[in-house]
């Protein structure tokens, strides 16, 4: 089913256009519903309104007639925990009948975002933000690992180019962090440097695989 919504996405020439009707409370339910069914213990679903798009369809994928297909960006709440930042697909039969639903992985995920949603959360995210550096400095230590030990089979040069470019880029992300504290105009100034931190890390990572 998955492959197909994506050759579906592939192959349509319909314009897109921004979407503010019943379809997307509709794939919100049906989303949350989805979640519940397997045991994901939940707060919210959240659907950023900015980013909803629709695409008139009218085939079918599979057996199952599909009218439109709602994208966007969204979120699964979590109490007291970071959200799960992700994109969504939903295809719907009419705008008020979705017949599937799936996540996707976000790459551009905020991390303040993920430390804001949830109210309990809102307040005070520093913890938060924290916690999710801490996750991202490990998931990078472990491909940092792996990739000094190639540069090391390949000699002095590689490993002396390889150091080079980490402490740099440690350099860069730390002064430009800095510079968002310095120019932040809403939330915490020291909010927007962690959170700057997470994000760039990730990125770093994303870099290295």
């Amino acid at each position: 089913m998955t492959r197909l919504i994506f050759l579906l996405l592939m192959a349509s020439t319909s314009a897109f256009a921004q979407y503010r009707g019943p379809a997307v409370e509709s794939c919100r339910a049906y989303a949350i519903k989805d979640l519940k069914r397997d045991g994901n213990q939940l707060k919210d679903v959240v659907f950023e309104q900015d980013r909803l798009l629709i695409e008139r369809y009218t085939r079918k994928v599979g057996n199952q007639f599909v009218s439109s297909v709602l994208s966007g960006n969204g979120a699964v709440v979590y109490d007291g925990m970071p959200s799960a930042e992700l994109s969504f697909i939903c295809l719907l039969a009419d705008e008020k009948r979705p017949v599937f639903f799936t996540w996707l992985p976000r790459q551009d995920a905020s991390a303040l975002s993920q430390c804001t949603r949830d109210d309990g959360l809102r307040a005070q995210p520093q913890p938060c933000l924290e916690l999710l550096l801490r996750v991202a400095e490990s998931d990078l230590g472990q491909l940092y690992a792996n990739r000094f030990q190639e540069a090391n089979e390949r000699g002095e040069a590689a490993l002396a180019a390889y150091r080079k470019s980490n402490d740099e880029w440690r350099q860069y992300r730390d002064a430009e962090c800095a510079r968002r504290r310095d120019t932040a105009s809403d939330g915490g100034p020291s909010d927007r440097e962690l959170a700057c931190r997470v994000e760039l890390t990730r990125r770093r990572a994303q870099d290295m695989q």
